[in-house]
Formats: C-alpha cells, sequence, structure tokens
C-alpha cells in the first residue's frame, strides 16, 4: 500500500520506518529542508532503540522516501497519516494549528479517495475539525480516521510492530476495511484490532496515558506516606502489585513523570473537560503531585547540607525523561538543575544519549561530562535523575573514593538499601527505610 506521513517528529518517523518495514511504500513529508535533507542522507534525527537498522534498509531498499512537497508527497497515497504537534498552549489546550493547517492544504490537493488519519495526540471532536477543514476545498470523497499511537520512547519500534491493541475509530466502513487491512501485517498473534467511533478514539488515548500518569502520581504519594509513617515503598508495591486488578506496571515511586505524552495529555484532558464544564479533580490532584515531586529530592539535600547550597557542586546523572531516549520534555533533572543553580550549586552531569539536546536548552549552565565518573570530580554529591542501565551497577569503591563524600541521592531507587549502608554511604532515595543497623 502507497503510505504518506506528515510529520517526522517521534511519532511520524517511528510510524512510517514501520510501516516500510512491512512493504509499504511509504512517502514522508516535513517542512523542514534540513531534516529532510539529513533524512533522505541516512542520518536519523531521533534516537529510538532498534530504529535505525529498519530505517536504514527500507531506505536503502526504496520503500522509505522523504519531500517537502506536500502535493507530491501525497498523490499516490491511499492513506495519509498526519503526525504532527500538538503542543499545550498556555491554557493547556492541545494546539491544534498544525493538524488543521495541513487539513485546509490537502481540500483541492485531492484526486481521488484516500483516508486520512490522525495519529496525533488530539481532543474529541479533532476529527470533526479535520474533516471539515479538508472539506472546505475538497472535490472527492475522503474519510477522515482516528488511529492513536501507544508507543513508549525507548521500545517504540517493538510497540510498533507487535502492539497490544489497535484503536481504530471510524464509522466509514471503507476506511474501515482500507485501514483493517494496513494493519493486518501487524496484528497476526491475535492481538485486536478495536474499531469504535472517532470521539471514542480520540478519548482513548487520553484516558490510557491520564490512567497511566494516575497510578505513579499515586504510588509516589504512597511513598510521601511510607516515609513519613515508616514503611518501606518497595514491600508496599510488591504486596499491592500481586493484586491482578492492580498489575506490577506504573507502581515505582520516583521524582514525577516528564516527556511528551503524559505531561501534556493529562493537561489536555483536563482542559477538554474544562470546556463542557466538569472538574476532574482526581487530575488536578495528579497534575499537582507530580509538580510537587519532580523536587522531592532537594529538601533531602538541602537538610543534609545544613540548608546552604551555597558553593556546592553536585554530580547529576541522567537528563532525559526516562532511559532509552533522548527527550529531555519536562524532565525532573532539568527542574532540578535549575533549582540547584538558584541555590548557588554547581553541577556536573551525564546522560548517555540528552546532553546535546540539553546544551540546547540551557547552554553551560552546567558543565557537561564526557562519562558518568568524570561527574564525581570534586562532587559533595550524586544526584541521580534518570534510571539508565548504565547507573545500576557502577562502581561504587571509585564513586566513593571520587566524590569528596560518600553521599548519594537516588531519585530512582536503584540501589539496596542495606548494600549501600555496607559500603558506608550516606544514601537516600524514594519512600524507603533506611537499613537497620
Amino acid at each position: 500500500m502507497k503510505i504518506t506521513v506528515v510529520g517526522t517528529g517521534y511519532v511520524g518517523l517511528v510510524t512510517g520506518t514501520c510501516f516500510a518495514e512491512t512493504g509499504n511504500q511509504v512517502t514522508c513529508v516535513d517542512i523542514d529542508v534540513n531534516k529532510v535533507n539529513k533524512l533522505s542522507a541516512g542520518q536519523i534525527t531521533i534516537y529510538e532503540p532498534g530504529l535505525e537498522k529498519l530505517f536504514e534498509r527500507n531506505l536503502k531498499e526504496g520503500r522509505l522516501n522523504f519531500t517537502t512537497d506536500l502535493e507530491k508527497g501525497i498523490s499516490e497515497a491511499k492513506v495519509i497519516f498526519l503526525a504532527l504537534p500538538t503542543p499545550p498552549g498556555e491554557d493547556g489546550s492541545a494546539d491544534l494549528s498544525y493538524i488543521l493547517g495541513v487539513s485546509e492544504k490537502l481540500g483541492p490537493m485531492l484526486k481521488d479517495y484516500k483516508v486520512i488519519v490522525d495519529k496525533s495526540t488530539v481532543p474529541v471532536g479533532t476529527a470533526d475539525k479535520v474533516h471539515a477543514a479538508i472539506a472546505k476545498n475538497a472535490k472527492v470523497e475522503f474519510d477522515v480516521v482516528s488511529n492513536p499511537e501507544f508507543l513508549r520512547e525507548g521500545v517504540a519500534v517493538e510497540d510498533f510492530m507487535k502492539p497490544d491493541r489497535v484503536v481504530i475509530g471510524t464509522q466509514s466502513e471503507k476506511a474501515r476495511k482500507v485501514m483493517g487491512d494496513l494493519y493486518a501485517p501487524f496484528v497476526r498473534q491475535g492481538n485486536p484490532i478495536i474499531y469504535m467511533d472517532e470521539k471514542s478514539a480520540e478519548l482513548t488515548k487520553y484516558a490510557a496515558n491520564s490512567f497511566l500518569a494516575t497510578k505513579i502520581s499515586f504510588m509516589n504519594e504512597i511513598a510521601i506516606l511510607c516515609e513519613k509513617l515508616g514503611a518501606d515503598v518497595d514491600m508496599v508495591r510488591r504486596g499491592i502489585g500481586s493484586d491482578d486488578r492492580i498489575g506490577k506496571r506504573f507502581l515505582f515511586p520516583g521524582i514525577g513523570y516528564g516527556g511528551s505524552c503524559f505531561p501534556k495529555d493529562v493537561q489536555a484532558l483536563v482542559k477538554s473537560s474544562q470546556e463542557v464544564n466538569y472538574s476532574f479533580r482526581i487530575l488536578d490532584a495528579v497534575m499537582d503531585v507530580n509538580e510537587k515531586q519532580k523536587l522531592f529530592l532537594l529538601p533531602k539535600v538541602t537538610a543534609h547540607f545544613n540548608n546552604n547550597l551555597k558553593g556546592k557542586h553536585f554530580a547529576l546523572w541522567g537528563l532525559a525523561f526516562k532511559p532509552n531516549t533522548d527527550d529531555i520534555r519536562e524532565a525532573p533533572a532539568l527542574y532540578i538543575i535549575d533549582a540547584l543553580v538558584n541555590a548557588g550549586a554547581t553541577i556536573s552531569v551525564f546522560d548517555p544519549e540528552a546532553m546535546p539536546n540539553v546544551k540546547g536548552v540551557i547552554g553551560d549552565k552546567v558543565v557537561y561530562a564526557e562519562n558518568q565518573y568524570a561527574t564525581l570530580e570534586n562532587a559533595d554529591a550524586l544526584i541521580i535523575a534518570t534510571e539508565w542501565s548504565v547507573f545500576r551497577t557502577p562502581d561504587f569503591d571509585k564513586i566513593g573514593t571520587t566524590l569528596k563524600h560518600k553521599v548519594i541521592f537516588d531519585g530512582r531507587n536503584l540501589f539496596d538499601v542495606a548494600h549501600m549502608q555496607e559500603l558506608g554511604f550516606h544514601y537516600e532515595s524514594v519512600g524507603r527505610l533506611p537499613a537497620k543497623s
């Protein structure tokens, strides 16, 4: 099948590459000339494990192409995916200007029947708006489908190639058949394609991400309560996670969620609720808890250094909002950096992938180290903000001898509390009991 993907960001590039991998002819369109040139030359523009190999193979075999020409890009396509940004506005609502702008351009370009697919995360009612924008100048039949993505950064290729479900929102039998044929290779093991109306599909994506964000914030509140009551959050997590009704995933406490999806989607669902005069109180609380959680470690750090961080130097491991990505959007590490710098401290940082992105945002506010151990030189303490695998089994002897003091503040609970005490570290984490003497 011939497919066009408009937008070559995270979702668009993964979508286009994975569809090409199953034999489709894919054209990706973007207005960024520099990005299109890089992609056409084989330079992948995002970090996502497993994507580069597929990208290179399909580019070489001619199934994956890139252009800045929208009309040329869609001319032969049967399906057009809109994978465009929907950033939050100042009031929290999703900005649909990119999607609706492209939709208006598509109308006069359509020469035969096509299925236009909203792949971006969009508020309920967007499919109707896209349809209206295209219909202004369209002379041929077309359908608009809602097909939200459920890609986890770090495992997006696996999520796309082996989805646990595919949600397709359409009331058109013609579009349903096209989408069913397109996704058939991805659900051969029996995972469902779930068909529904467009509005339900749009809400499904927001509901899924908001529920997961709620689980994270709930567990972070439990962690705070554990510290106040003298309980251990690891024990509590295991106790409730073994209940099939709750499940084990998204129960690990830490310093809050970030990234491109959870913060934006929760905020957008709250805004959509407000627009119909409904107060989504649970999600109001989720957002409030998460904002506070990003700085959960700061009072611990401040108290340890007698409420004076001026002149202190810290090592910080991890900048991305989660491991296996270079995405720093709403990353807790950035909030920690701002707070420490404002308190008069200096910081040396390391992240396996995200340092170029951070430097592009905050410049030389911090020192960028060549490896995780180089951050430790002359540092008064180590702070861990992202649970990269490379941080899980470090050389503790090297850490202890390089740091000025054997002090670690762990925002991701990477290490065993008792083991850290045996090694002589002052070790503070999230919601766990100190080791017994």
